[in-house]
């Protein structure tokens, strides 16, 4: 079975997304299609990298995945083809493949040529489907286009190091369906730097000393009464490795989550310093 995801900023509300599965179906009827999601915020480059980190991996080797974020044709935007870890990922070449290729090399990429020649302000239906069609019935990445070597990278996705300091500074990635916060800082990067050291997390006016590995460490042991520390703030590694700033128990109709309670959006600063 063929497996063909989609990421994107379209919403549900409009046609965008049943016309594209309408297009794919068109042409190979027993293709397998999945949402990743369809509620990128819009043109966020960032958010649809951490998406599509996190989720493409769950998907069998051979997978194509097209991805619908700012993904208008221009001089500075251009459409790729990227064969990477045994799958495949038919995007504008805006940065979003930077949070995987930064740890997986890419085996090929290549610019798209071959519908290029299409005016078209909906190329996810009009030059994404054919490509990732023709993918998955064996078709060669060379035939799709020209084999280019670099891709834009994001810098923002990484967080810097300040070794005089003992710092890490990082900002908020991504803010989840609960209002949590995740950041560009991750373990394995919290952990080479801080050798065990003691810390401070400082974000907005909060400050945390201890980092969990899961929500419910906060509870105290033989906890009986978990409902009083909903609201509660925390950090916490999660399980995709990345530093989060949590609610506990948040819910965005009653407790609220830690971006509105703690003031922190997207891009803002996180800083680690270490003793």
């Amino acid at each position: 079975m063929s497996f063909i995801t989609l990421t994107t900023d379209f919403g549900t509300k409009d046609h965008f997304v049943g016309s594209v599965k309408g297009a794919i179906y068109s042409q190979l009827p027993t293709a397998k299609i999945v949402d990743i999601t369809h509620e990128i915020s819009p043109f966020n480059i960032t958010e649809t990298a951490y998406i599509l980190k996190n989720s493409y991996k769950s998907f069998p080797k051979g997978t194509v995945h097209i991805v619908g974020v700012d993904s208008e044709l221009s001089t500075f935007n251009k459409h790729i083809a990227i064969e990477l870890d045994d799958h495949y990922f038919v995007c504008p070449d805006n940065g979003l493949i930077s949070m995987i290729a930064s740890e997986i090399q890419p085996t090929k990429i290549v610019e798209i040529t071959i519908h290029n020649r299409v005016e078209t302000s909906f190329p996810v239906l009009d030059v994404f489907v054919n490509v990732a069609c023709f993918i998955i019935r064996g078709g060669n990445l060379s035939i799709v286009g020209k084999e280019i070597k670099e891709y834009k990278k994001l810098i923002e996705i990484k967080a810097k190091v300040n070794q005089e300091q003992n710092q890490i500074t990082g900002g908020v990635l991504y803010i989840d369906n609960y209002g949590n916060i995740i950041t560009n800082i991750t373990k394995k990067l919290f952990e080479e730097v801080g050798k065990g050291r003691d810390f401070t997390v400082r974000a907005s006016r909060y400050s945390f000393q201890k980092i969990h590995n899961k929500y419910n460490d906060i509870l105290p042991a033989n906890s009986g009464n978990t409902r009083s520390f909903d609201g509660q703030r925390l950090a916490l590694f999660n399980s995709a490795g990345y530093l989060e700033i949590a609610i506990y128990r948040s819910n965005l109709q009653t407790v609220g989550g830690a971006s509105t309670l703690l003031g922190l959006e997207y891009r803002d600063t996180v800083i680690i310093d270490f003793d």
